[in-house]
């Protein structure tokens, strides 16, 4: 194994040590949200995964919305040296755990604080919002007291034997209710103590999940790596493997450029919105699409083919004060949105409409921002339909107004105007613009990576920048391959240059 140059899992004053997984090609997405959001430092990233330090709580690390899971880093080393010997191989890896002991126990112990420090603010805002139960109960009391004045001419023997009888009740509903709350918030609190692990080392209980890619993939399966570290850790430090259950869950991804081991924070990926009822266009995706756009209060944001209005959702979420149109031909597609909506309560702030993407019901420049995802694969023959669909959106756009669409390789091939040389690949076959795009995001701002530019790089750029595409004033202005899954697509930017021909 190389040269151990590892990253603790937690700093003091400095904050934590964590890294998220990111689609490919998010990575730069990513970047700037780390910084703006969290106030992250030394931000760097490897292909599907971005490091960052930070002081934040898990509060506001549940916000990323360009993430897909959140982890605790315990270490990050160089890759396992590939070697004929098995019984070698299998030897470092268990050192992954001896060598530096320290670096788990730290990491440990700042995981067990951000869950305590999360808990405790959930039970301070519970606490800041009393429940409906309470409310109930003392409305009913406010009810009796005014049934009481009302019926004054009763005889006064009768009336305080009423109130008599009122008031020991709601002594007895209020001294009911505190122990409920106060049973309630013991539960709370064991559960969570038990989820962080609040015991000794010794009864600490965990599982590893293993991930192996790369040279060492063809050599071991991922349960054999995760069970010769789940044996490391149990002599290393007494904890108790628990495959159904476990306090800890160890994350390990080993490949041929990193070596790296952290801790799940959440359970459920970030990438799954709770608030998203029918899920369409991937989340993150979306979410990168409209943070591209640039939505600012008052702006008025279309989405001419919604489907099922994952952009707009994710746009209106994040920033709530633009004004929202869908359209979509397609009934199915447009009950789907509209069951989205309600699910996360934005069916009074997204407007849906039955209309043709090529035929818009709308006046010539009178809209601020399209975002769309074009349909392409087998059910979507656009073919060069795309030309008649975008000289549309063009018409309706006002000058120096936004266009950020997600196209196929089809559709990015039939539109561009500039080659490829604004994609160029290094020699690892990772893109060479990735850090270039999160400079292109905000020039200004300085990195802790190596984010040089090539040339060749800068050249395209600039020339992509001086056309404009042959069926109107659409120019380009930032383009991102990303990962779909089993293919790619990207995510271009437009600017209208000029007022639409005729």
């Amino acid at each position: 194994m190389a040269a151990a140059r590892a990253e603790p899992g937690s700093g003091p004053a400095g904050g934590a040590r964590f890294f998220c997984t990111a689609g490919r090609g998010l990575e730069p997405f990513l970047m700037r949200e780390v910084r703006v959001r969290l106030a992250a430092t030394q931000v760097e990233y490897v292909s599907g995964k971005v490091f960052f330090t930070t002081c934040s709580d898990l509060n506001m690390l549940k916000k990323l919305k360009s993430a897909e899971r959140l982890f605790l880093l315990i270490k990050k080393l160089f890759p396992f040296t590939a070697s004929s010997s098995k019984g070698k191989i299998l030897n470092e890896v268990q050192q992954l755990v001896n060598n530096d002991p320290r670096s788990w126990l730290d990491a440990i112990s700042t995981w067990k604080n951000l869950l305590k420090l999360g808990v405790r603010e959930e039970l301070s805002q519970r606490d800041a919002k009393p429940p409906k139960r309470k409310m109930r109960e003392n409305e009913t009391i406010i009810a009796k007291k005014l049934k009481t004045e009302e019926i004054q001419k009763i005889e006064e023997n009768h009336r305080e034997c009423q109130l008599e009888e009122q008031t020991e009740d709601t002594l007895e509903q209020r001294d009911s209710t505190t122990r409920r709350d106060k049973l309630e918030k013991e539960e709370i609190q064991k559960e969570v103590e038990k989820a962080a692990g609040a015991h000794s080392q010794e009864d600490l209980t965990f599982r590893v999940s293993c991930r192996c890619t790369g040279t060492i993939g063809k050599v071991f399966t991922s349960q054999e790596v995760g069970r010769i570290i789940g044996i490391a850790l149990m002599k290393q430090f007494g904890w108790k493997a628990d495959l159904r259950n476990p306090n800890l869950e160890i994350f390990v991804h080993l490949n041929d450029i990193y070596t790296v081991a952290g801790i799940p924070m959440f359970r459920a990926p970030l990438a799954s919105r709770t608030y998203i009822k029918t899920a369409g266009l991937r989340s993150t995706i979306a979410w990168a699409m409209a943070s591209l756009a640039e939505i600012k209060v008052g702006t008025f944001v279309l989405d001419p083919m919604c489907g099922l209005g994952t952009i707009l959702l994710e746009a209106a979420k994040e920033w709530p004060d633009g004004y929202y149109v869908g359209a979509d031909v397609s009934d199915s597609q447009l009950l789907g949105a509209w069951d989205n909506l309600k699910a996360a309560g934005l069916n009074d702030k997204i407007e849906l409409l039955k209309v043709s993407a090529i035929e818009l019901p709308l006046p010539s420049e009178s809209i601020d921002i399209i975002i769309s995802d074009i349909p392409f694969g087998k059910k979507f023959k656009l073919g060069k339909d795309i030309k008649t669909i975008l000289q549309e959106m063009e018409r309706v756009l006002h000058v120096g107004g936004t266009i950020v669409l997600l196209l196929s390789k089809d559709h990015h091939r039939l539109l561009k105007d500039c080659g490829g040389s604004h994609m160029p690949l290094d020699s690892k076959g990772t893109h060479a613009n990735e850090p270039g795009i999160k400079k292109c995001l905000n020039p200004e701002e300085k990195t802790d990576t190596s984010e040089r530019v090539t040339s060749s790089y800068e050249a395209g750029n600039r020339e992509c920048s001086d056309k404009m595409l042959p069926f109107g004033s659409l120019v380009p202005v930032e383009c991102y391959e990303v990962s779909l899954g089993k293919t790619n697509a990207f995510i271009c930017k437009y600017k209208k240059s000029s007022a639409s021909g005729p």
